[in-house]
């Protein structure tokens, strides 16, 4: 499960929306408590991908990933996950999401219809990395 804030699920919208007909990117911040992970912060970066094929596929680079690893240090928190958008596709992971996935991190798919986002979900990766099971979203103030 993981425990989304308020302001966190509405910039992952925002940032959906901003990047339609493209995919969006970014980071999950945030503590593990019991067991849950609470995210209570995102990070949003630019989608490498080359500029044909964003709106199908986003890339997170290296140089993103540390830059991302410092934000969280800095603020005290752990990185929970990453999510991103599927312009004009369900909020279900893709195989491509699958192959470039790791376990225990949640993956957020934010599903945005015509440039309005719509459906939210979250993704989990099996430790033998063959499928996703869906987890359960609840948002927290």
């Amino acid at each position: 499960m993981i425990a989304l804030h308020a302001e966190a699920e509405k910039r992952i919208r925002e940032e959906g929306e901003r990047a339609w007909p493209n995919e969006c990117c970014g980071f999950l911040f945030g503590a593990l408590e019991g067991g849950e992970k609470r995210a209570d912060a995102v990070l949003a970066v630019e989608n490498a991908r080359e500029a044909g094929e964003q709106y199908h596929r986003f890339v997170i680079t290296p140089e993103d990933v540390m830059q991302a690893e410092r934000e969280a240090r800095r603020q005290k928190k752990d990185i929970l996950g990453i999510y991103h958008s599927h312009p004009d596709h369900p909020a279900k992971p893709s195989d491509y999401d699958r192959e470039q996935a790791l376990p225990f991190y949640s993956y957020v798919i934010v599903a945005v219809q015509g440039g309005k986002a719509a459906d939210l979900t979250s993704w989990e990766l099996t430790g033998a990395r063959d499928q996703f099971l869906e987890e359960k979203v609840t948002l927290w103030r």
